[in-house]
């Protein structure tokens, strides 16, 4: 029998991991049989991910982190270890949208700071604390951004996110190449128009729903479920030997 998949006495870490593509890939991570922990700054979806994630008998961390706050990513993750023992890998998942400035031209300053604060910083904090953590303990050890569809295609009156996801990109093919010697692997999801809480006000908006759904070739949203089998398989010693890669998951809309 094949059985890579089997991630018994492997920990996950997700950001972002109450909701949406975070709460899907934890949702896979520990069906697979990873323990998992999951941080989020909203308290009650917290709970109810824990609640769920615990019910198939696994270890459920589930922290509050605004993980744009390099000290509370560092007291997290120091919890998390302190709970779990160790952290096979990390999903730096978290994120926030723009808020629909309506030109680039009237983008303020501090909301460009505010995207890259969560999105880019956030990320860096995240990954630089599971970095340490895995070197220092040796054995290796999996990193994985969420990126998105916007790094690769124009996102207009988004150039704040776009900029995130496509450093996400940048800084997960960096990493692959100097965590490498470590056991270490980095690699990349770029999600194409998932239905989520933060893509709630763009699907339920009837005109851009009949301008992007035909576009889509697969005729559907896609959901936080689609990432499980991804995120599985990267937290796998079946991907021992893939890094440093960009996994699109949009149902073929870049295609067409």
């Amino acid at each position: 029998m094949y059985k890579p998949f089997d991630l018994t006495g492997k920990v996950a870490l997700v950001t972002g991991g109450n909701s949406g593509i975070g709460l899907g890939m934890a949702r896979a991570l520990a069906q697979a049989g990873a323990d998992v922990a999951i941080w989020g700054t909203n308290a009650k979806k917290n709970a109810a991910a824990k609640s769920e994630l615990a019910a198939g008998a696994r270890k459920v961390v589930a922290l509050e982190c605004d993980v744009s706050d390099e000290k509370a990513v560092d007291a997290a993750f120091a919890e998390t270890l302190s709970k779990l023992g160790r952290i096979d890998g990390c999903f730096a998942n978290a994120g926030v949208s723009g808020r629909g400035t309506a030109s680039f031209l009237e983008m303020s300053s501090e909301e460009w700071r505010r995207v890259l604060k969560v999105n880019l910083d956030g990320a860096f904090f995240t990954f630089r604390a599971a970095a340490r953590h895995m070197v220092a303990r040796g054995g290796g050890g999996v990193l994985v951004g969420t990126a998105s569809l916007a790094a690769i295609e124009g996102a207009p009156r988004s150039e704040h996110y776009a900029a995130t996801k496509g450093g996400m990109i940048s800084m997960i093919r960096a990493l692959a190449v100097e965590f490498a010697r470590h056991g270490v692997r980095a690699n990349a999801i770029l999600p194409g128009w998932i239905e989520t809480d933060m893509t709630a006000n763009a699907i339920g908006n009837e005109k851009f729903a009949n301008n992007v759904l035909p576009r889509i070739p697969t005729r559907r949203w896609g959901t936080g479920d689609d990432f499980g089998g991804i995120a599985v398989y990267l937290m796998s010693s079946a991907s021992a030997y893939h890094t440093g890669d960009t996994f699109l998951i949009d149902g073929g809309y870049a295609l067409f």
